[in-house]
């Protein structure tokens, strides 16, 4: 695992962390009912959509950036400083993951895209999507479930 990984995390808060997670908990227990196919299709559709920091970021950095080029070149020279204190951002963000509007983002609730994904796993876990894959490769559901003939005497070659 990438030691950075979950550099968003290692600066968040410890109490928006905490909230983060009780959300992401309370949504995969609505989801873990009798019945839950329906509602846990409907959830992962919503967390496709989900935006994540890194799209966020993304989004206020053009926009900013743009919005400083322009009123530089229209307005004032000094606006200028606006895209490059938002190069600068990106920089120390890319290098330590870092970012001032960060703490904002975070206490608004978007997750980074390694939460979401946690999120969707986990849904899939609870749907059954990964049952059976502990199960050696090639063997029919008989001889996964113990059956009487074995994996190396049904397949010639093998023995």
């Amino acid at each position: 695992m990438n030691p950075d990984a979950d550099r968003i995390r290692a600066h968040t808060a410890p109490e928006v962390l905490r909230r983060i997670d009780d959300e992401t908990t309370a949504s995969l227990m609505r989801h873990a009912s009798p019945d839950p196919a329906a509602q846990i299709e409907e959830r992962l559709r919503q967390l496709e959509a989900e935006w994540d920091t890194d799209r966020a970021i993304e989004l206020e950095a053009a926009t900013t950036g743009l919005i400083g080029l322009l009123l530089g070149t229209w307005m004032k020279p000094r606006f200028l400083a606006l895209p490059a204190f938002v190069a600068i951002s990106m920089l120390v963000q890319a290098r330590t993951g870092r970012y001032p509007l960060m703490p904002l983002l975070r206490r608004l609730g978007l997750r980074t895209s390694r939460e979401i994904q946690r999120e969707r796993y986990a849904l899939k876990a609870l749907r059954g999507d990964f049952a059976g894959m502990d199960a050696e490769p090639g063997l029919t559901d008989y001889e996964a479930a113990g059956g009487q003939e074995s994996a190396s005497a049904a397949r010639p070659g093998f023995h």
